[in-house]
């Protein structure tokens, strides 16, 4: 998710260090963007149309709260424009400029994988 300045939302879960992209696990039978949208609902309390969704491709990177497991991640490039605050295990979230992340302890799909996509 995004602004129209660049910055990218990123939330860091409770109990854990690591920043990465909202979202979470499909279920059985689930189709990608409607997990999306499920986990948008609970985690920020936001309602996003399918239309609003970019497909942008499926990464894997290592599990950033889970060692010695992989996180197999479908992603869509979503911008918007109202406020998001954290709800259901979100700790805290940020706004970040994906070009300046600083000392921002990110996960590796995000750091790797998906930031680079928004420089």
């Amino acid at each position: 998710m995004s602004r129209s300045d660049g910055r990218v939302l990123l939330v860091r879960k409770k109990a854990t260090e690591s920043f990465m992209q909202p979202g979470g696990k499909i279920e059985t039978g689930e189709h990608p963007q409607d997990a999306l949208r499920r986990e948008l609902s609970e985690e920020l309390g936001i309602d996003i149309d399918p239309s609003e969704m970019t497909y942008v491709g499926r990464y894997t990177a290592p599990a950033a709260n889970e060692p010695g497991r992989q996180v197999d991640a479908e992603v869509f490039r979503i911008v918007i424009a109202h406020p998001v605050a954290p709800g259901a295990e979100i700790e805290e979230i940020l706004w970040l400029d994906p070009s300046t992340p600083g000392a921002v302890k990110l996960a590796p799909l995000t750091r790797d994988n998906l930031l680079p996509l928004c420089s």
